[in-house]
């Protein structure tokens, strides 16, 4: 059976409003709920202390931390001071992960620009490679860059480039953004072959990934999220294979209704036998 880690991507904010990231993680434990994503998406704005805090919060309440990093980054902008400028804002997000004990960063590597796919790859792997002895150096062990599944053919990470520099670099993992897949692939998803994926590369180290449904808009995907109960992607079928499978797993919710469908996704889970972690 699946062991599976489960919460909302930021501060749940319908249920209890809570005010910061100590009291987003208070919110999310009472509502019986075992992870939660800091979103650092619009720039690096929590203090070291405030990490820390956020952290002993986390570790009290038995709550699995993740981080999201900014999306103003391209490791492969050929402008230097704009690659320059991702790598500090994805290396603020380690550096505040490992003060708040959260296990994994997740970033929107890159667009493809003029580079192309195949130097794209070169780039990114040059640089995250970068960041990973840095943080060797620095004795960050606790951390790895989870290197996201984009929805868009001109955004770097598919599934090949994402698991590919997974099994290249050590300090890197593939998130699976499920409803970026099912917009990447043209409306179609295969869980148990991704979930398979997984397994066969990474044997049994934890999985990461994030749920929402998405926008069409006559017959494109559009940038935006939907609540669950839109069904692009169901939900329901991922449901149904984890509970074929003995595996650890975080599941984000990303839906706009953050809280309330990251509950529902716990009901949906529990019908098919599968129990949050303890």
């Amino acid at each position: 059976m699946a062991r599976v880690w489960l919460g909302p991507a930021g501060i749940p904010k319908y249920v209890r409003k809570a005010r910061d990231t100590v009291e987003g993680i208070r919110a999310v434990k009472e509502l019986g709920l075992n992870a939660m994503e800091v979103e650092f998406v619009q720039g690096v704005r929590m203090s070291a202390e405030a990490a820390s805090r956020a952290g002993e919060a986390a570790r009290e309440l038995g709550v699995k931390l993740s981080v999201h990093a900014p999306y103003f980054i391209n490791l492969c902008s050929e402008e230097a001071e704009k690659a320059e400028a991702s790598m500090k804002r994805l290396w603020d997000s380690i550096d505040r992960a490992h003060r708040m004990g959260a296990w994994i960063v997740v970033v929107h590597a890159a667009y493809y620009g003029g580079l192309g796919p195949d130097r794209c790859y070169e780039a990114v792997k040059e640089r995250l490679g970068g960041l990973a002895d840095r943080m060797s150096e620095e004795g960050i062990d606790d951390v790895v860059i989870g290197v996201e599944i984009t929805a868009r053919n001109n955004q770097f990470g598919n599934v090949e480039e994402a698991f590919g520099l997974a099994k290249e670099l050590k300090r890197v993992k593939p998130v699976v953004d499920w409803g970026h897949l099912f917009a990447r692939n043209g409306g179609a998803v295969d869980y148990g072959g991704v979930l398979d994926l997984w397994r066969t590369t990474f044997g049994d180290e934890h999985m990461h990934t994030h749920f929402t449904s998405v926008k069409y808009r006559n017959g494109r995907y559009v940038d935006e999220h939907e609540p669950i109960s839109a069904n692009m992607p169901p939900f329901e079928p991922l449901a149904e294979e984890l509970g074929k499978r003995d595996m650890a797993i975080t599941l984000i919710c990303e839906s706009p209704l953050l809280d309330q469908d990251a509950v529902l996704m716990k009901e949906i889970l529990e019908k098919h036998g599968v129990e949050l972690a303890r």
